[in-house]
């Protein structure tokens, strides 16, 4: 099983280094192609808008067709034609395009978990959770690196190539993926789905997602860059950056669903890393110069990576199995909702008023958050 676990984690990588190899510059190239900032955050929740859609629906259905692995290859496959689109044709449209079919394979992420996840026993949910996270950001991050010295020798636009190299490479270790032939499940019935969608944990969780994907796309996925290319930085400083918040993910999910709970417990992790990520979107727009804007993107990143594993995992983790892709589904498409707002807030915000006035909104909506975890006792 040991072996299964490294074809499949690869694999995860690969799928997101493919999705994230352009993200650096996603804001910068729009803006360099004649976006608007308000164009900007559409094309930002594009991505989040597929997902938000399609999410439910591939649950439901894995769960009824009791099959995954299919699925993955076929996330693999829309995230190579996503970035394609952009490398042949180079225009703000096809930048859309691009986002929403990445979002259409982002979409299948819920399978992703769900298989995975089926490795483990039913109370290591949340550990299975934190492991393929790690692999995640793994890929998002050696894209970035990779992605600023592709950019700065070849131009922003041979990202969007290399991003169909690495799904490319994703789709072959993907036929490799191991699911058990025989597994019995029973499948979901329709009252059962409406149950699910009920269970007050999961919807719980899923509105403190929506929060924290927020922040996330509307600062380091949306308008940090910017903020970057303000205060002189290359195309490789813009992968740094980016790669900088990567890495706490890789060194902190794992330990959200394990160590941290074990010191602080499950409540008081969440809120700790929402008030660290809240606190610092709001300092964003006075960073002085590119280091400090580093240190304060990787701290931002800590806060980040102790919420979103572990509520990821607390969505699955007192589902049964035959539902279990179902509740990921929701959990995952209801979290698509600050995908699509985050980018558009600060966007459109930023358009009427400023960038700072924007960064500074999202920041109390990050605070909410906290006040939603306090007045809830259960987590």
């Amino acid at each position: 099983m040991k072996k299964y676990t490294m074809i499949f984690a690869l694999a995860t990588s690969f799928f997101w280094f493919s999705l994230y190899a352009y993200m650096p510059e996603l804001s910068t190239y729009a803006e360099v192609l004649g976006a608007s900032y308000k164009m900007i955050g559409i094309i930002g929740g594009a991505y989040g808008f597929t997902q938000m859609i399609l999410r439910i629906p591939l649950g439901i259905l894995s769960d009824r067709l009791n099959k995954r692995k299919g699925f993955i290859i076929l996330g693999m496959l829309v995230s190579i034609a996503s970035s394609l689109i952009t490398f042949i044709y180079p225009t703000v449209a096809s930048l859309l395009i691009c986002r929403l079919l990445a979002g259409v394979a982002a979409s299948t992420w819920v399978v992703f978990t769900v298989l995975f996840a089926s490795y483990y026993k039913s109370e290591e949910a949340t550990k299975a959770v934190g492991i393929i996270n790690v692999f995640n950001a793994a890929g998002q991050m050696v894209a970035m690196l990779l992605g600023g010295i592709i950019s700065w020798y070849f131009g922003t636009r041979y990202l969007f190539l290399l991003g169909a190299i690495g799904g490319s490479l994703g789709l072959i270790l993907s036929f490799a993926i191991f699911e058990e032939k025989n597994i019995e499940r029973k499948p979901i019935e329709a009252r059962e789905i409406l149950k699910v969608a009920r269970d007050k944990n999961l919807l719980l969780v899923s509105m403190l997602a929506i929060i924290s994907q927020i922040i996330n796309f509307a600062t380091i996925f949306g308008f940090v860059p910017i903020l970057a290319r303000n205060l002189g930085a290359n195309s490789i400083q813009l992968s740094i950056l980016s790669a900088i918040s990567i890495v706490p993910t890789i060194m902190i999910s794992g330990l959200s669903g394990t160590l941290f709970i074990k010191w602080w417990g499950e409540r008081k992790t969440i809120l700790i890393g929402f008030g660290i990520s809240s606190i610092l979107c709001m300092f964003f727009p006075i960073v002085p110069n590119i280091l400090i804007l580093f240190i304060v993107v990787f701290i931002s990143g800590i806060g980040r990576s102790m919420v979103f594993p572990l509520l990821m995992g607390l969505g699955i983790k007192q589902i049964e199995d035959n539902k279990r892709a179902t509740a990921m589904g929701f959990f995952q498409a209801i979290y698509g909702i600050g995908m699509i707002l985050g980018p558009i807030i600060l966007g459109f915000i930023s358009d009427v008023f400023s960038l700072t006035t924007g960064f500074v909104v999202t920041g109390l909506i990050g605070m909410s958050a906290i006040v939603m975890v306090y007045c809830y006792k259960e987590i």
